[in-house]
């Protein structure tokens, strides 16, 4: 271990893992992902040297491993408490320091606290203690995208903010590609739906798979849809999904089909609202709300039966909201803080339960500020919204929705703290509000989600700079939420509520 080499042999590996075998499922995740990394002049991150064998009884190294030391650029620790336990790990980086003090060593944590996972050969001895360059791949930390690329930035000498953007570009064309490939598999839906009544003998089969396509267009095409705008394709899904529920016999339907039914039926009524069609998603609302109550009173305390009855209140209370009828639109919002209220006592401990307590609050939060206003009501709501809110964003900071929340129940405090005559305050919470938002255009960049809370982070920061007299200031940030509006509605024309965003900024513009 302590004996000079003769001469540093060439370097034939970009970097060595090394890792207890306790983690080596660990391991050879990193191992495939590093060898795969494409550097920005295409080449491969590539080879990267990993040990695959459990090493043999003895009290050295292997010569395989010594010779792979001598001829890596790089040492990459996987840190955990078995690392820190572990012999042969102390012993490849105490070889690799020795053989090249002058090359990097970088960590990777995944489990445990520094002090309990790094082994003490990673951070010297003596009077020479190291701080090696760690990437924290723990969920609550850096998490597996940012770990990676932090390792990347080190094996690589380049920017971390480079290295950033480039993956949010690459993220940015696969969420295109899933948008032109939206209209592709809603063909394969039908041609699916086709062969399944024609084959008889397939029956069973075919429907799992329609539904199975059904529940993925409800869940994550979804969501992928949403952060690029497009209404008019999720549009055309919903309806071919609804196609499939045409053509079955709903009384012969399970539990879960009719659940997955009004999961649809939601949507497609979500979409028709941001579309202006109030009428056609009321009645989508209705059905669905049917449904759920059906199957409550079947499962009176299963906790999604619940959930789904939750959204049904909101939606219909939604509708009524965006008509301005205050009091329709007051049970129903009341009753989904009162099932919010209840999906928290069945299951506590599950954040999806209190953001919908969160939600619930806010809405109450904008029914009591619409006319005639409830300066009082509204502020006791907000209160308890931006608490949940800010509870949520703390523990999950790197998760774009609960980000998207905390800026939405800002602005509806600020306007509740205006409400109540108090524009100091209002101002405050409106340009934290915006600071929120424009750190989300940094790491979502291509996500109109985070244009439209931009958007609606400038209209609100320009109204109350209007109420203080700051008209000056006000121009300027009433341009800035007229450029973003103007930005959504080129992109997805069909949207009537970016349309008449744009509308009113203009009709509002501070002279």
């Amino acid at each position: 271990m302590g004996e000079e080499p003769a001469k540093a042999e060439p370097e034939r590996y970009r970097a060595f893992i090394s890792y207890s075998h306790g983690d080596a499922k660990f391991a050879h995740w990193l191992h495939r992902k590093l060898e795969s990394w494409r550097l920005p002049d295409k080449s491969r991150l590539a080879p990267v040297f990993i040990d695959r064998a459990e090493l043999a009884a003895g009290s050295d190294l292997s010569a395989q491993v010594r010779e792979a030391l001598e001829q890596s650029a790089a040492l990459v620790v996987v840190c955990s408490p078995n690392a820190r336990a572990s012999r042969w790990v102390g012993q490849e980086i105490e070889l690799f320091r020795t053989l090249h003090p002058d090359r990097p060593v970088l960590a990777a944590l995944i489990e445990g606290e520094p002090d309990a996972a790094f082994p003490n050969a990673l951070l010297g001895t003596g009077d020479s203690p190291l701080e090696p360059l760690a990437a924290d791949f723990r969920k609550s930390h850096d998490g597996q995208r940012l770990g990676l690329l932090k390792l990347a930035a080190g094996l690589t000498a380049l920017p971390l903010d480079r290295l950033v953007q480039r993956d949010a570009q690459a993220r940015q064309r696969r969420v295109m590609a899933v948008t032109a490939g939206a209209l592709a598999l809603v063909l394969v839906l039908s041609a699916a739906l086709v062969i399944a009544l024609r084959a008889r003998a397939e029956a069973e089969r075919q429907r799992a798979e329609a539904e199975g396509l059904v529940e993925f267009m409800l869940t994550d095409l979804r969501d992928k849809l949403k952060g690029v705008g497009r209404l008019e394709i999720m549009g055309a899904v919903n309806e071919r999904a609804m196609e499939y529920y045409a053509q079955e016999d709903l009384d012969r339907l399970d539990d879960d089909s009719l659940d997955r039914r009004a999961r649809l039926l939601l949507a497609m009524g979500e979409d028709e609202l941001s579309m202006g069609k109030y009428s056609q998603a009321l009645g989508k609302f209705t059905e669905a709300a049917k449904i759920a109550e059906t199957l409550l009173r079947r499962e009176p305390g299963d906790p999604q039966r619940v959930f789904q009855n939750s959204q049904s209140a909101y939606w219909l209370g939604n509708v009524a909201f965006l008509r301005r009828d205050k009091q329709q639109a007051r049970p129903h919002w009341e009753r989904y803080r009162e099932l919010a209220i209840q999906l928290n006592r069945i299951e506590p401990s599950r954040i999806e339960w209190r953001r919908e307590y969160g939600y619930s609050e806010a809405n109450l939060c904008a029914l009591a500020l619409a006319r005639p206003v409830e300066p009082r009501a509204a502020l006791k709501s907000c209160d308890k919204s931006v608490a949940v809110a800010e509870e949520i964003a703390r523990g999950t900071p790197k998760e774009l929705q609960s980000q998207i929340d905390l800026a939405t129940n800002l602005a509806w405090k600020a306007d509740a703290l205006a409400a109540n005559k108090d524009l100091k305050g209002a101002l405050v919470l409106r340009q934290r509000q915006k600071a929120l938002a424009d750190s989300l255009a940094l790491t979502f960049p291509a996500d109109l989600r985070v244009s439209q809370t931009r958007m609606v982070a400038e209209i609100g920061l320009g109204r109350v700079q209007v109420a203080m007299g700051r008209r000056q200031e006000a121009r300027a940030t009433t341009a800035r939420a007229l450029e973003l509006a103007q930005h959504l509605a080129r992109t997805d024309p069909k949207n009537f509520r970016w349309r008449d965003w744009q509308r009113q900024i203009r009709l509002t513009k501070p002279k």
